[in-house]
C-alpha cells in the first residue's frame, strides 16, 4: 500500500513538473525506479520472513494439538490401538520440532542476508527458539510419562535424543560466539597507563633517554583497565608530563586543592586512537 501511495504521489508531482515546463529529465524516472525497486525487494524479503514464521507458528500450533491427544490417550496405553495412536501422534510432533528448528536457523539465516535490520524480528526469532525449547522439554516430560507406563517407543526415543543433542550443540556454538564477542569487545576497549619518576620509568625499561621504549618494558609494572569505564587518573603528583602521544581536545590535566594533579580523559574514543599505552611521568 505504502509503495502505491508513493508510486502515485512522485507520479502527481512530475506531471505537475510536465505542465509549467513540458519536459522532464530522464534521470528523475531513473530515480523513480531505483526507489520503487529498493522498495520491492524490501516488501519481497519481509513476505519471505514472514512466511517462514507463519509456517513455524502453524507448525506449533500442530504439535500442541497432537500434544492434546497424547495426554487425552495415555490414560488408557495399555490398549494397543491408544497405543499405535499415541505412536504415530508423537512420532508427528517429533518430526514437526526437527522441521522446525532448521526452519528457525533458515529465518537467521534469512534475517542475517536481507538488507532489514529489524530488532523486533530477532526478538520474534529468540521467542520462536525459546517456544521449541519449551516444547522440546515438555516432549521429554510427557515421554517420561509414557515409559512409566509402559509404552515403549524406541524410534521416538532415538527423535528426542537426537534433538537434545542437536539443541546442545546450537547451545554450545551460540555461547561460544557470545564467549568469542565478549573476548573480542574486552581487548578492543583495554588499555594500560603507568606514571612514576624518570627513574621508574627507565628502571622498568619504559624511558631510555627521555623516550618511551616500544615493545621492550615491563608489561606488568603497568595497570589494565576498560577505557569504557575509566576517565580519571589520579597522578599524586605536582608535576606530570604525558609522553605518550594523546591527541590534544581528548583530556585535561587539573590540580587538586592539594596542587596534585590528576587526568581526566574527556574524549576516550580520541584519547586512546594513537595508542592504548599510556605513560605519564611525574616527580
Amino acid at each position: 500500500m505504502k509503495k502505491i501511495i508513493f508510486a502515485a504521489t512522485m507520479a502527481a508531482m512530475f506531471a505537475a513538473c510536465q505542465e509549467g515546463s513540458k519536459s522532464v529529465s530522464s534521470n528523475n524516472y531513473d530515480e523513480i525506479d531505483s526507489l520503487l525497486n529498493i522498495i520491492d525487494q524490501k516488501d519481497n524479503e519481509i513476505n519471505d520472513l514472514m512466511g517462514t514464521f507463519n509456517e513455524i507458528q502453524a507448525d506449533l500450533a500442530l504439535i500442541n494439538e497432537a500434544e492434546g491427544r497424547v495426554n487425552m490417550m495415555k490414560d488408557n496405553a495399555e490398549n494397543n490401538s491408544a497405543a499405535e495412536n499415541i505412536r504415530e501422534n508423537m512420532e508427528f510432533i517429533q518430526e514437526r520440532l526437527a522441521e522446525n528448528r532448521r526452519k528457525i536457523e533458515e529465518l537467521e539465516n534469512k534475517l542475517k542476508g536481507s538488507s532489514i535490520n529489524s530488532a523486533k524480528m530477532k526478538e520474534a526469532i529468540n521467542n520462536l527458539t525459546k517456544q521449541l525449547e519449551e516444547k522440546n522439554s515438555e516432549i521429554e516430560s510427557l515421554m517420561a510419562q509414557l515409559a512409566e507406563k509402559d509404552v515403549v517407543i524406541e524410534e521416538l526415543g532415538n527423535t528426542v535424543n537426537t534433538l537434545k543433542d542437536e539443541n546442545a550443540q546450537v547451545k554450545q556454538e551460540k555461547e561460544n560466539t557470545e564467549e568469542i564477542a565478549k573476548s573480542q569487545d574486552a581487548q578492543l576497549n583495554t588499555a594500560w597507563y603507568v606514571f612514576g619518576t624518570s627513574k621508574e620509568l627507565k628502571d622498568q625499561g619504559i624511558l631510555d633517554k627521555g623516550e618511551v621504549l616500544q615493545g621492550n618494558y615491563n608489561k606488568n609494572y603497568f595497570t589494565k583497565i576498560d577505557i569504557r569505564k575509566v576517565n580519571v587518573i589520579a597522578l599524586e603528583s605536582k608535576s606530570a608530563e604525558l609522553l605518550t602521544t594523546h591527541p590534544n581536545g581528548s583530556y585535561t590535566l587539573l590540580k587538586d586543592s592539594k596542587g596534585q594533579y590528576t587526568l581526566r580523559i574527556t574524549d576516550s574514543g580520541k584519547f586512546w586512537s594513537i595508542s592504548k599505552y599510556l605513560v605519564v611521568k611525574v616527580k
